[in-house]
């Protein structure tokens, strides 16, 4: 066997040096998948689904007269007066955005968050929000379903007749 010095210290620098450079490539590596990653989620387009603005809510018939449902996916009440009159109200808060309960005991929309409370017509009773809560047109399509427009936004007067 050979035992020359200056072969084991050649082995030991080529193994160092192997290792050095392994290291340094696989760092390389990870930094060039990572920026081509980066690029390509900032050159590919960002898209926001967000629900339709305008959807059906079902048969007049599901809404019984003085009822206020909360159709929670859209974040709009559908009231039915006792008069049989239907309207549609948002259901977000217009003070910082929060979604509303509908209060049956108290025959009110009151918020979560802040306390403001609103009446059946989403007029302001009390509380921090500036304005009442906004009226959604509300038609009848030709299969005789609720559609709701949150597109169009309607005066307090506005009520569809069945």
């Amino acid at each position: 066997m050979d035992n020359d010095p200056e072969v084991d210290k050649k082995e030991r620098l080529l193994t160092r040096r192997y290792f050095l450079e392994s290291i340094g490539a696989g760092a390389i590596g990870i930094a060039a998948v990572g920026s081509i990653v980066l690029t390509g989620e900032y050159l590919a387009p960002n898209v926001v689904k967000e629900p339709p603005t305008k959807f059906k809510v079902g048969s007049p018939e599901n809404y019984p007269p003085e009822s206020v449902t909360l159709n929670k996916e859209q974040k709009v009440f559908i009231v039915r007066a006792k008069e049989g009159y239907f309207y549609a109200l948002s259901a977000v808060c217009t003070h910082l955005g929060c979604i509303t309960n509908w209060k049956s005991e108290d025959g009110i929309i009151a918020c979560p968050c802040h306390g403001s409370k609103f009446d059946r017509e989403g007029k302001k009773i009390t509380g921090p929000a500036p304005r009442p809560l906004p009226r959604f047109s509300l038609s009848l399509d030709d299969q005789k379903q609720l559609v709701v427009d949150k597109s169009i936004m309607v005066s307090d007067e506005a009520t569809l007749k069945v």
